[in-house]
């Protein structure tokens, strides 16, 4: 039990610091090694000062509604954290730490329709006149698809998870 307990608690810091990573980092679209574009910046490489050069991305519905969901799901990913370290104390025997589970796949969801979002409707997020296949999808778009199934199997795994002694 308590192996399943840490075990189940490091998934949890992991994807919660992946899911913030990719929601703070700065590499969701990747134009060229000097261009990158995330959910809050555009940034360039100047090769002169060795420095990034960063503007606000332009707003569009689309990118604000990955906004949004990106932070709901860090939101419920750590309420779910605090909710289950709570219930660890408060839980009689045998309670099961439903609301940790599902405060968890709601993060999961969430992430999993940001991630939706930004793969369908890039050319409005990025709001570019250049030509997409010029670009790739960066390191923080794939932590956010890879947070997707692990947020989903903790929150099955909190759901089914019983307190003993």
């Amino acid at each position: 039990m308590v192996f399943l307990l840490v075990s189940l608690t490091l998934l949890h810091v992991l994807t919660l610091a992946l899911l913030l990573i990719a929601t703070l980092e700065k590499s969701w679209w990747v134009w060229a090694e000097s261009e990158i574009t995330d959910l809050w910046y555009n940034c360039f490489h100047d090769n002169e000062t060795e420095t990034w050069l960063c503007a606000t991305t332009s707003e569009s519905d689309w990118l604000q509604s990955v906004q949004a969901l990106m932070i709901l799901s860090v939101v419920f990913s750590s309420i779910s954290f605090l909710v289950f370290l709570v219930q660890l104390f408060i839980v009689s025997r045998g309670g099961l730490f439903y609301f940790t589970g599902l405060c968890q796949a709601f993060a999961g969801f969430t992430d999993f329709a940001a991630c939706l979002i930004f793969t369908f409707h890039r050319k409005e997020i990025l709001n570019d006149s250049r030509d997409l296949s010029r670009g790739r999808f960066g390191y923080c778009f794939i932590l956010a698809w890879l947070c997707v199934p692990l947020l989903l199997v903790s929150g099955v795994l909190y759901v089914h998870l019983r307190k003993k002694q």
